[in-house]
């Protein structure tokens, strides 16, 4: 039994399972206040996510923690490199949760607006941060032989070690793609879980942005050549198409697979050839963590496969309870008349 490959493709699903499912948390997050041209439907858009986002989270915590036990030089480096992003990205996720948690606190649209307001420009920040550290996955930090992050000459010294890497084209292209993912994904993800005119608003914007997404794609497709890059490129086309056709449940079904394709190809795009890197150096392969270099003990990985088998698949089977229990869609409209234009969804 191969211990650190297992492990590794555990780290992946977990980080896989946290950007698809907080993916459309975040874009919903920033949609709402465009989405929703009243209280009222800025409040159902909030609503869809009020019940799960903290449990979307977890997933980040289990991938964070799986990435720590398993290939400790691994979370080292990456945190060394971008220590002050993910700083930022840990207030920013405190901001969401403040905003998500006190809006329902105070019966005032001004305070609705308020937090609405640093709902959707954390929510948006997150995106670009995450899509941004993506991309540093693929371009690599200035990591020595020895492990170490070099700092750059930059005007902020040791500061440039953290905020060098996302001057990076690929860190660049990350930050755009994760705005644009997310609000394809939280567009087919409200079209999917409200009624009324804010279904019918993302559902319109769901079917105009995902052909632009995709389009994209296949320009990035064209000059890489990732066969990932295409298959995402198809399956928002494919959104796209369904959202068109009313099809909610397959457009978001689709805008689903299209980032979890992405961070997969991210994670395991210098992982499958050679040594199998886990994050490249900018400055030469000596530097290079790879899985097997990164991997901690034997008796460590041992110790944590009896507790993942126990811990991870019971946070699966809540999670999808809650989905279940939550399942039901979110009237944008006021009164009892709006609720039920709008027919049930499939199968209930």
């Amino acid at each position: 039994m191969d211990l650190p490959v297992i492990w590794f493709g555990v780290a992946v699903l977990a980080w896989v399972l946290f950007f698809v499912l907080e993916g459309f948390d975040f874009g919903v997050g920033f949609l709402g206040p465009l989405l929703g041209r009243s209280d009222a439907e800025r409040g159902a858009a909030v609503r869809t996510v009020g019940p799960v986002w903290d449990g979307n989270e977890v997933w980040l915590v289990a991938a964070i923690g799986v990435t720590f036990a398993a290939f400790p030089d691994w979370y080292a480096a990456l945190l060394s490199g971008l220590y002050l992003p993910v700083v930022a990205v840990l207030l920013l996720l405190a901001v969401r949760g403040v905003a998500l948690e006190f809006r329902g606190k105070h019966d005032s649209a001004r305070w609705h607006a308020r937090c609405d307001a640093f709902l959707a420009s954390s929510s948006l920040l997150l995106a670009a941060l995450w899509g941004a550290v993506l991309g540093v996955l693929v371009q690599g930090l200035a990591l020595g032989a020895d492990g170490e992050v070099r700092a750059g000459d930059g005007a902020l010294g040791a500061l440039t070690r953290s905020l060098e890497p996302l001057t990076g084209p690929w860190a660049v292209l990350g930050a755009l793609a994760g705005v644009l993912l997310a609000a394809v994904h939280g567009a087919a993800f409200l079209s999917l879980r409200t009624t009324g005119v804010l279904r019918e608003r993302a559902r319109l914007l769901a079917v105009a942005a995902a052909p632009a997404l995709a389009t994209c794609a296949l320009a990035v497709f064209a000059a890489a050549g990732h066969p990932a890059v295409a298959a995402a490129a198809v399956l928002l086309a494919l959104a796209a198409v369904a959202a068109w056709r009313r099809a909610e449940a397959l457009a978001f079904a689709a805008s689903s697979a299209a980032v979890a394709v992405v961070v997969a190809a991210v994670f395991t795009a210098h992982a499958l050839d050679g040594p199998a890197v886990l994050l490249p150096s900018t400055l030469g392969a000596a530097g290079d963590v790879t899985l097997r270099g990164a991997a901690a003990s034997p008796a460590a990985l041992e110790l944590i496969s009896v507790v993942g088998v126990v811990v991870l698949p019971g946070v699966l089977a809540y999670q999808v309870w809650s989905y279940w229990v939550f399942r039901r869609r979110v009237a944008s409209g006021t009164g009892r008349r709006a609720a039920s234009r709008e027919p049930a969804p499939a199968g209930r």
